[in-house]
C-alpha cells in the first residue's frame, strides 16, 4: 500500500505553526490569521469601534460608582488592545501592486 507524501499531520503542532513560513514577532500570530492579516487586522479595529461604544455607553448610563469604571476600563482598554494589534496586522500585511492586475 502507498503512503501519501504530503501529510501536515506528520509534522506536529510545531510543524502547523511554522507554516506559511515567517519569523520573530510574526510567529506569535495564529497561520490561519496570517494567511489573511488584512482581513483580520479590519475586524480587529471594527472590534475595537464595538468596544469604544460599550465603554462610552457604559460611562454615560452606568452610575458613578467602582463597578461602572472598571467595566468601562475594561471596555476601553480591550478597544486599545484591538487597534493596536490590528494596526500592527495591517503593517506587517503585503503589500499589493497596483500595477500588476491582469485589467486592460
Amino acid at each position: 500500500m502507498q503512503r501519501a507524501t504530503n501529510n501536515t499531520a506528520s509534522k506536529g503542532l510545531r510543524g502547523w505553526w511554522t507554516s506559511p513560513p515567517r519569523s520573530g514577532l510574526r510567529l506569535i500570530i495564529s497561520p490561519v490569521e496570517y494567511r489573511h492579516l488584512r482581513s483580520w487586522g479590519r475586524v480587529r479595529i471594527a472590534s475595537a469601534i464595538v468596544l469604544t461604544g460599550l465603554g462610552v455607553v457604559t460611562l454615560s448610563f452606568g452610575g458613578n460608582d467602582r463597578k461602572t469604571y472598571g467595566w468601562a476600563i475594561w471596555f476601553l482598554g480591550g478597544a486599545a488592545a484591538n487597534v493596536a494589534y490590528g494596526y500592527w496586522e495591517l503593517s506587517i500585511a503585503p503589500k499589493t501592486d497596483q500595477n500588476s492586475g491582469g485589467g486592460p
